[in-house]
């Protein structure tokens, strides 16, 4: 959640320049080559968005960061590239994340997250009708398919996800939370605290869940766990409750939104594939696709899992899209 010390543009922000020096060189992003920001408002809330337009490109790809990561670190491991590659991209932070600002005495919800990207979708598909395809890394790869369960049909051409976790599942809690407790009796807690005005107490996120497996380079999880507007946020209870327990619009067995690819980083400690195979494995109305990242942690820093990501992400867009 944004403090009175956060800057209101990620060009004023040190923390996603000191974590682009684990990426590979090629990934770094100068002031020149950094995207176009811009915000966009939401009832009241200022949306933040990174932005690489491109009028001729045939397809936008909107990227959405999870519960410990922010829209500028999609940017850089997959923005850039695919608006190199002739895409147009828009990587958003959500309610509560990187540098949007939440309106004054407001409490968002995981529903409004899902809300959120809906509406913005729209606002996209109203500017012109190009296809668009929506990317989710960590928790954003289940919000990919909760908004295409609820997004008008034909608003999305394809959905990626960097694992696709159905919190309903006790397995997936039990191996994403902090640890068995939190899973096991924290969950129901917040539930019931959710209730009453203790929602508005927020919590972080690191006690939350399995921070400590966001990145496999220890000193990129120096920089996220010193970030505010990522690994280091604090969640209302409200959200936390929202999120962990949210029903799909649609469930898998009758999705047929859109095709579907899992982006499956080989080295992930946080989500292995196995977690996502719940929610993928009833798909059967549409195309789902997984693509392994060798070498590659959850927020995915190495090569070569970031090549095979970024080559297999742009390969799923065109074929969808043209």
């Amino acid at each position: 959640m944004n403090t009175t010390s956060t800057p209101l543009q990620y060009r004023d922000q040190q923390a996603w320049r000191d974590l682009q020096q684990f990426l590979p060189t090629r990934l770094r992003l100068t002031d020149d080559t950094a995207p176009e920001e811009e915000f966009w408002d939401w009832h009241g809330h200022r949306v933040h968005l990174d932005r690489y337009r491109n009028p001729d490109a045939k397809a936008k790809v909107v990227l959405h960061h999870g519960v410990g990561t922010n829209g500028r670190q999609m940017s850089l491991i997959l923005g850039a590239p695919l608006a190199q590659r002739g895409f147009e991209t828009i990587a958003l932070d959500n309610l509560g994340y990187g540098l949007t600002q939440v309106k004054p005495g407001t409490t968002p919800s995981y529903d409004d997250w899902v809300d959120l990207v809906v509406d913005f979708l729209a606002h996209e598909r109203s500017r012109d009708d190009r296809p668009l395809v929506l990317y989710g890394l960590s928790a954003g790869g289940m919000l990919t398919y909760h908004v295409a369960t609820k997004a008008p049909r034909g608003t999305l051409a394809g959905i990626v996800g960097m694992t696709f976790l159905d919190q309903r599942v006790q397995q997936v809690r039990d191996e994403t939370a902090h640890d068995r407790l939190t899973s096991r009796a924290g969950v129901p807690l917040m539930s019931l605290l959710a209730k009453t005005p203790l929602a508005k107490v927020r919590y972080p996120m690191r006690l939350a869940s399995k921070m400590s497996a966001l990145a496999n380079d220890p000193g990129a999880m120096r920089v996220f766990m010193a970030d505010r507007t990522s690994a280091a946020n604090r969640v209302s209870v409200r959200f936390l409750d929202s999120y962990m327990n949210y029903t799909p619009a649609v469930e898998p067995t009758a999705f047929d939104a859109c095709p579907v690819l899992l982006t499956q980083p080989a080295e992930d400690r946080w989500s292995p594939h196995h977690l996502s195979l719940p929610v993928l494995s009833p798909i059967t109305k549409v195309p789902v696709d997984t693509v392994t990242l060798d070498n590659a942690g959850h927020y995915p820093l190495e090569e070569p899992g970031l090549q095979q990501m970024q080559d297999a992400i742009a390969a799923f867009v065109t074929q969808h899209t043209t």
